[in-house]
């Protein structure tokens, strides 16, 4: 019976009653900035997009009421009106991090749980859940509060070995903070990973070291409606899920409600409590330590994770060690502790977010997608981590839709393609067959893209023929549209799994896919002509109705990763051009298009454009994206152009961590078509006189490869399989020599 209703009539009707917008005459027209597509958006987005400005709405309403609470850094900056990060809020729909979205997970590779630490070292042990802050307190009133604190008076950093530990160091006057976070086994079962806190105080003074439980996190508030301490004083039982347990029992609890306010302001207050509830979920409470003048006071706190222990799909592995789980990789060895620093932290990133399913983030991406997994698969097969790579393709062919669709979201149709194009890349780079289902599975997704296309009798559109859809595609390119980037990861794709079947005597499936290949070439290169001058510019714009703008960026992918066109290329060349020229804010690549930020992995993606052409202006792309990365050597997905926080997306971003890795890979030993390229991305820096610089081994087509330079000495190691490749070693600074790979020492000569 419903169906039979006449919604439209009576939405309508309802919209004039009550004086609102018609919500259907709005949608079509909104509808008109888009081409015609099968999904006006995906659902996923549209449900990330809700629980996202749910939490918005909580925070609008927790938080600017209640601003003499002790809030996350984020939010002491974001509402500080004498701060360059400070957003009006009068017309705002919600409250939401718009300027530092930036933190850092800590972790074991074996284990698919991500704590995180901010920015001023407040820790979230659980994923979206509630934190712990540290602070000083002394008896005559001053405050050591690291979020409330200034630049110049915090320190953090990432070490890297023997496990992940960010230390932050925060000093305000006489008074100093030390809060080192990481993960560890539990004291009593060493298949129970806890979080491990270490925190040091010192003041001048008397005062209170205090260990604060909070109610929000990064992305803004988290409800706790109990705390418990327990029988044995030490111990706190926060929301029936976690525990935090201090390993010296405290002088004093304080606890509050919401009606009561932040317990931090009646700091250090009398007596002390047992427990805490709060309707509203706004329950806060810290533990008190007495701190003597100018004597140091040390904690350890462990935070039990059971509660996202039980969402993990996969047992996990405490067993597994960083140098165990690292030590087949592509190491790197330059005299740039920067870079170097960078470069290990970035393995250790896209390792860690692989644990269980890839994911490109810990926190707000912490969900699968296979563009991103593609994306970081591809540095993860070629720095040896192959068994981790063929585990993650493994589950590949579960994730396939019965028409032989790999869905992301409805409406993008960029990943069949990606999917077809990095399992052939795994088996050109490892030599070994595809793991479980995964060749019917793309045998079905060759299928798919061939009925997906567009028949020119179906949609006359001009230069739309024999493309894919339009669709939302990788979200960052505009509204729906009939995206290049689609048909190129198509083609490529196409290109890549013809040649893994002609390689293993499969003539029949190879032909079909060279033959769709070729279909897509052929209709992307019509596409492309109907393209007016005054459009196109002479480049690649986002889509066949799109002027040259932001999105075009989408279209490089024609270039870097997938090397369709030649290097240097006109069109390629024109469109990198424009990109630089418009788009570019502080030295990157700054996408007008959703993120609006800074964009640390698409400048770099540009990089490699201009390395893969000879343009040295790759250089400079190369170090400012260092430059922009955190001090825990981070990239956030998109970064504010004022504040260099970050502004989209998650704080720690595995693809942007993916693409570094490749940027420094393509340095030392880049592949083209039928050649390896060595060497012609080493920076002048890294050359200093008396140092050895090396990298690798790295796995090419050809098989793994180790570079070392020595002064004028250039060493190469390698296991060839098959055929012996041409090199064309291109040292910056020296002259170029072409061989075949059976020589392995070379004396350069120095340009004149």
């Amino acid at each position: 019976m419903l169906k039979f209703l006449p919604w439209e009539f009576l939405i309508k009707q309802a919209a004039r009653h009550y004086s609102v917008l018609d919500p259907l005459d709005l949608m079509a027209r909104l509808r008109r900035f888009s081409q015609p597509s099968e999904v006006a958006e995906p659902l996923e987005l549209l449900r990330a997009g809700i629980v996202f400005h749910a939490r918005g709405l909580v925070n609008s309403k927790a938080i600017q009421q209640n601003l003499d609470w002790v809030w996350p850094y984020w939010v002491e900056r974001q509402f500080d009106p004498e701060g360059a990060s400070f957003i009006p809020r009068a017309f705002s729909f919600s409250h939401i991090n718009l300027s530092h979205r930036n933190w850092t997970a800590v972790g074991m590779p074996g284990v698919p749980l991500y704590p995180l630490v901010d920015p001023r070292g407040l820790v979230t042990p659980l994923y979206d859940g509630w934190s712990l802050d540290f602070w000083i307190v002394t008896d005559s009133g001053r405050r050591l509060l690291p979020s409330k604190l200034d630049d110049e008076s915090v320190t953090q950093r990432l070490d890297l070995e023997p496990d992940l530990e960010v230390t932050t160091e925060s000093r305000f006057e006489d008074l100093e903070l030390t809060v080192s976070a990481r993960m560890g086994r539990s004291d009593t079962d060493e298949n129970q990973p806890n979080l491990l806190t270490s925190v040091t105080a010192l003041s001048d003074e008397p005062g209170w070291l205090a260990v604060a439980i909070r109610p929000y996190n990064p992305e803004g508030v988290q409800f706790i409606h109990k705390i418990i301490q327990q029988e044995c004083l030490s111990i706190l039982r926060v929301n029936d899920e976690s525990t935090v347990s201090i390993d010296r029992v405290p002088d004093a609890v304080r606890m509050a409600h919401y009606a009561d306010g932040d317990v931090y302001l009646d700091v250090p207050g009398e007596g002390s409590q047992s427990s805490i509830e709060c309707s509203v979920g706004m329950a806060t409470a810290m533990t008190l330590f007495r701190l003597e003048p100018n004597l140091p006071t040390s904690l350890q706190v462990r935070t039990s994770l059971e509660k996202d222990l039980e969402e993990a799909r996969n047992p996990v592995q405490t067993n597994l060690s960083w140098e165990a789980s690292l030590k087949d990789n592509a190491q790197l060895s330059i005299p740039d502790e920067r870079m170097q620093f960078l470069y290990d932290t970035a393995v250790r990133t896209v390792t860690l977010l692989s644990a269980d399913d890839l994911v490109p983030g810990p926190y707000t991406y912490r969900r699968f997608w296979f563009r991103d997994a593609c994306l970081m698969l591809h540095p993860l097969i070629v720095t040896g981590q192959v068994d981790r790579a063929e585990r993650i393709l493994d589950g590949f062919a579960e994730r396939q839709k019965h028409n032989g669709y790999f869905q992301s979201q409805e409406g993008e149709w960029d990943s069949n393609g990606q999917v077809l194009w990095i399992a052939a890349r795994f088996v050109q780079l490892t030599g070994r067959p595809l793991p479980g289902e995964l060749d019917k599975a793309l045998l079905n997704a060759v299928d798919w893209l061939d009925k997906k296309r567009i028949r020119k009798e179906d949609h006359p559109e001009a230069g739309t023929s024999g493309l894919l859809p339009a669709g939302f595609s990788a979200e960052h390119l505009g509204p729906n549209d009939y995206y290049y980037w689609d048909d190129y990861w198509a083609l490529a794709g196409l290109r890549a799994a013809a040649e893994m079947w002609k390689t293993a005597g499969r003539e029949e499936d190879a032909g079909r896919a060279k033959a769709l290949a070729k279909e897509f070439a052929n209709s992307i290169g019509a596409s492309l002509l109907t393209i007016p001058e005054r459009r196109s510019k002479g480049g690649l714009p986002a889509a066949p109705g799109r002027r040259m703008d932001a999105g075009a960026i989408g279209s490089m992918v024609a270039d870097y990763p997938l090397q369709i066109y030649p290097p240097g290329d006109d069109r390629v060349m024109k469109t990198t051009d424009y990109l630089m020229r418009e788009c570019f804010v502080r030295g990157g690549f700054f996408q007008q298009m959703i993120h609006s930020g800074i964009n640390a992995y698409l400048t770099l993606d540009l990089a490699q454009t201009l390395l893969r052409a000879g343009d040295p202006k790759f250089a400079d792309l190369f170090r400012r994206v260092g430059e922009l990365a955190t001090p825990t050597g981070q990239w956030p997905e998109a970064i504010h152009p004022q504040t260099l926080g970050g502004c989209m997306g998650d704080g720690q971003h595995g693809w942007a961590a993916a693409e570094w890795i490749m940027m420094v890979r393509n340095c030392f030993v880049r592949e083209e078509f039928d050649h390896l390229v060595i060497g012609s991305g080493i920076l002048p820096e890294w050359l200093a006189p008396g140092t050895a610089i090396s990298y690798g081994p790295t796995l090419t087509r050809w098989g793994p490869v180790s570079v070392s330079l020595d002064g004028n000495q250039l060493s190469i190691d390698a296991s060839w399989r098959g055929n012996i490749p041409m090199l064309e070693i291109s040292i910056p600074g020296f002259d170029s020599i072409s061989s075949d790979g059976s020589h392995r020492c070379f004396e350069l000569s120095p340009k004149l």
